[in-house]
């Protein structure tokens, strides 16, 4: 894809596809306390739910079979009214799965960094 955008240009994302920020996950080696553990994916998180910018700390188990990509680099996610829409045309890390009840996720990968893209079930 060939997009450039001026200074003061909101990026394509949101301004024409619509999606929203949602988090940022950042990936940290050493337990944090009050982290909650999601057991199916092997990782804690913590922050989410109290940082007013949405920043979220992850701490993966060693034997989390999450990419790499995932548990190295930081990503950005955003809501997406169609997760299996707005995957196409991107190279996916992983399949899309329910960390959550109502919440599908697919992780894509844009110029070698993770980005989240979020459905909530209404």
């Amino acid at each position: 894809m060939d997009y450039k955008r001026k200074e003061h240009e909101l990026p394509l994302a949101t301004e024409e596809w619509g999606w929203q920020y949602h988090h940022m996950g950042i990936p940290v080696k050493y337990p944090i306390s009050g982290e909650r553990y999601i057991p199916h994916l092997k990782f804690y998180v913590k922050g989410f739910d109290t940082s007013p910018f949405g920043i979220e700390l992850m701490r993966f188990e060693d034997d989390c079979t999450l990419d790499e990509l995932i548990k190295t680099k930081p990503h950005i996610a955003f809501v997406v009214p169609d997760l299996m829409e707005a995957i196409k045309g991107f190279e996916l890390i992983g399949e899309p799965n329910y960390p959550m009840d109502g919440v599908k996720v697919a992780m894509i990968k844009h110029n070698g960094v993770p980005v989240e893209l979020m459905e909530f079930d209404n």
